[in-house]
């Protein structure tokens, strides 16, 4: 199994999905404010992981701060994480449960102070692998046998702290013996599918085909596609999943042609605070991202650029969204509560 992000000693060890698939480099994050930039520049990316990179920058980040006020310094360390990225909600939910576990133990000594943070981001970790595996079994079910899973972005152990979510689902599919391949949009602008997708599941040798995003109609109008997979940044209380840009795309498509649309997601994921998708922040990321590939100039110098790095589906087009603690069901606000609830 791929191991995403690790604490050691030297600090916090993770993959740098920058160099992948033709490179496999570590980078290994010696305070918070490189965690910071890893997560920003998308050494690590994936909801769940950035949840776990942000529980790790914060153990990180007491472990070595000198500051008087540890108190003040705290706050900064999870201000200066929670402003990465706006979208994964996990970050959020990461740098809110260390910084929970903090403020129960500030009046203890320090050194008992940094060993139950680091503890505590090691078990955010674990948790993580055993909600995908969970996520999985719950899932597994739903997917044909003998027919191509379609899944859009990365999803997998990269975006986790292993197993994956949606490529969870997937791996427990074929450990249940379903005899499946998928098909891996590329997912423009990052190429996340075409990039880490495929590179896992060729590691696993499950069958893979990469196509471009704009073929998924097609491929679903042909009757090849028998459920597509994704997985979740954020998830309102009605069921809108936001995802990476190109989702709701799918989603319509999936819709018109009849095709199941699952989405994985922990329930780390789910904001239950948020009535619709509507007030889901969508992070915009770099116009370079989409004028370059590979460092190349592809566009028009001094071209307009957006490039939002989210779409949001509302909650219509999805079939069913799978969590560690069951499968949800329209009506979903009271579905996802129901589970949201559920230990």
């Amino acid at each position: 199994m791929v191991e995403t992000i690790l604490w050691t000693d030297e600090g916090v060890v993770m993959i740098d999905q920058t160099k992948l698939p033709h490179t496999t480099v570590d980078v290994i994050c010696r305070d918070y404010k490189e965690v910071a930039e890893a997560i920003r520049s998308m050494v690590i990316r994936g909801a769940p992981a950035i949840g776990v990179a942000a529980a790790m920058g914060v153990a990180i980040g007491v472990q070595k701060s000198t500051a008087e006020n540890l108190d003040a310094e705290v706050d900064l360390i999870c201000a200066t994480l929670d402003a990465t990225r706006p979208t994964a909600v996990n970050l959020f939910w990461a740098t809110k449960r260390m910084k929970s576990l903090y403020q129960t133990l500030r009046e203890n000594p320090l050194a008992e102070i940094r060993a139950a943070l680091i503890e505590e981001a090691k078990q955010v970790r674990l948790e993580d692998i055993e909600i995908n595996k969970a996520m999985g079994r719950h899932g597994a079910p739903l997917v044909p046998d003998g027919k191509t899973v379609l899944t859009h972005c990365n999803a997998g152990a990269l975006a986790t702290a292993g197993y994956g979510t949606a490529l969870g689902v997937i791996r427990a599919a074929v450990e249940m013996g379903k005899k499946i391949d998928v098909f891996a949009d590329e997912t423009r602008p990052f190429l996340q599918g075409a990039r880490l997708t495929a590179w896992e599941l060729q590691q696993d040798g499950i069958p893979t085909t990469v196509i471009t995003d704009n073929m998924a109609g097609y491929f679903m109008k042909l009757g090849r596609i028998g459920c597509v997979i994704v997985g979740a940044d954020r998830i309102a209380a009605n069921g809108d999943v936001a995802n990476k840009i190109g989702t709701y795309s799918v989603a319509v498509l999936a819709k018109e042609n009849n095709v199941p649309f699952y989405v994985a997601a922990p329930v780390s994921t789910l904001d239950l605070t948020l009535e619709s998708g509507d007030g889901i922040p969508i992070e915009q990321r770099p116009a370079s991202e989409v004028t370059h590939v590979h460092g190349v100039h592809i566009a028009p110098h001094d071209i307009a650029v957006q490039n939002p790095a989210f779409d949001v589906t509302p909650n219509r087009y999805v079939t069913a969204i799978i969590t560690e603690n069951g499968v949800a069901r329209a009506p979903y606000k009271e579905s996802l509560a129901a589970l949201a609830r559920k230990r």
